[in-house]
């Protein structure tokens, strides 16, 4: 029986490594998304004004990199978004690191 619980231990301990393995890819991909996201968005509201689309990627590429300039200049704030990125991560592999002691425990008991 401490086979079968020692495993489920186990299985949970993956479940949770894969969860928050996804969370920060997740965390991670959506700062670069974000960008990428508002040129498409600025070259689609440009085409409903008339513009062709390479023309409208022309003047929306410049003007989401002036945002993401104005962003990187804002005291603070993307080592904010650094560090949260950053306590996700440890607060996964403090989750993941708990399962050995209960692992442990139902081994040795």
């Amino acid at each position: 029986m401490k086979k079968v619980n020692v495993a489920l231990v186990r299985l949970l301990q993956f479940v949770v490594f894969v969860l928050f393995t996804f969370m920060v890819i997740a965390y991670f991909g959506a700062m670069v998304l974000l960008p990428l996201d508002a040129i498409v968005m600025l070259t689609k509201l440009m085409g409903l004004f008339g513009l062709h689309g390479f023309i409208s990627a022309l003047i929306a590429v410049p003007a989401v990199g002036y945002l993401c300039l104005m962003v990187y200049k804002t005291p603070s704030l993307c080592q904010m978004v650094v560090d949260t990125g950053v306590d996700l991560v440890k607060t996964g592999k403090a989750r993941v690191e708990a399962f050995n002691e209960i692992a442990n425990a139902v081994n040795a008991g």
